[in-house]
């Protein structure tokens, strides 16, 4: 009716309460929109929490993000990034990808610390080592749509994109479910598997 994006309306509302610089301020804020005024399909505190936890037990210096969103990923992961990492998170969609950028800057992250691409995630990961500097992720963290998750998993498998030993966190592959990725996962020989048992977000 107001012919605003809730992405958008969302951004206003951190614009108004928020504490600008302050990421765990942002992400509550982002919470309290999503819990009592409009759903966004963020992570969310409960499947947050799981993110943070793997961070600090990896401590990746490399991490790359398929699915932006609105950046409430994006913050948290970078939140948790070690001193001298960077973040690499990729948008297929320029409205959420302008809104993303705008709730990263305001949680006081650079474009040193985090790089927004925006474009298909099957056109930008080909090109992530020669036009944006990532040699290898040491963590990557799939929030995109489902359909795309093995199919991308191929591609950072067949452009040499994963270091040894990484971590790769895919959420939602129960419901709505990416079965054939997880069927990969737990048959190719590659990866071992777990699975994180989690509610919806909010």
């Amino acid at each position: 009716l107001t012919g605003i994006p809730r992405e958008q309306r969302a951004f206003q509302y951190l614009l108004a309460h928020a504490i600008p610089g302050d990421p765990h301020h942002i992400l509550q804020t982002f919470d309290q929109w999503c819990y009592h005024c409009e759903h966004l399909s963020c992570v969310g505190p409960a499947k947050g929490r799981i993110v943070e936890r793997l961070l600090v037990e990896r401590a990746p210096l490399r991490v790359l993000e398929l699915g932006t969103y609105c950046g409430y990923g994006t913050v948290l992961l970078a939140r948790g990034l070690p001193p001298g990492a960077r973040l690499y998170t990729v948008e297929g969609d320029p409205q959420h990808a302008a809104v993303a950028e705008k709730v990263i800057r305001l949680a006081g992250f650079d474009e040193n610390t985090v790089e927004l691409i925006v474009g298909p995630s099957e056109e930008v990961i080909p090109q992530l080592r020669e036009k944006h500097g990532l040699t290898k992720a040491d963590f990557v963290f799939m929030d995109h749509w489902k359909r795309c998750y093995l199919r991308d998993l191929r591609l950072l498998e067949s452009h040499q994109l994963l270091a040894e030993g990484a971590t790769i966190l895919a959420d939602n592959v129960l419901f709505p479910g990416a079965p054939h990725f997880l069927q990969y996962a737990k048959t190719c020989g590659r990866y071992r598997c777990k699975v994180h048992r989690a509610s919806l977000e909010y």
